[in-house]
């Protein structure tokens, strides 16, 4: 899991930015980084073990609730080992 924020000047933007319209920008920077810290997780995790490859790979992204703005990520699939075939 990746758990991110912005701090206040980033709300202040991303506020500013959701009045006008279009994309926020002030986030989709956040989740980028946020996603690829899970997968790098995943990735190291799976070496951890053993493991050259992960399957199955599933992105899922939920908001913390209590009103702070947090959004996790979390990335899980099957670390497995893979061989040429010979």
């Amino acid at each position: 899991m990746s758990p991110r924020t912005r701090g206040i000047l980033g709300k202040f933007v991303a506020g500013f930015q959701s009045v006008i319209g279009g994309e926020v920008t002030a986030f989709t920077t956040e989740l980028e980084k946020a996603r690829l810290e899970a997968i790098e997780r995943v990735k190291e995790k799976a070496v951890s073990i053993g493991a050259n490859a992960v399957i199955g790979l599933d992105l899922e992204t939920s908001d913390i609730g209590l009103q702070a703005g947090i959004t996790v990520i979390s990335a899980t699939g099957t670390a497995v080992v893979v061989e040429p075939e010979t």
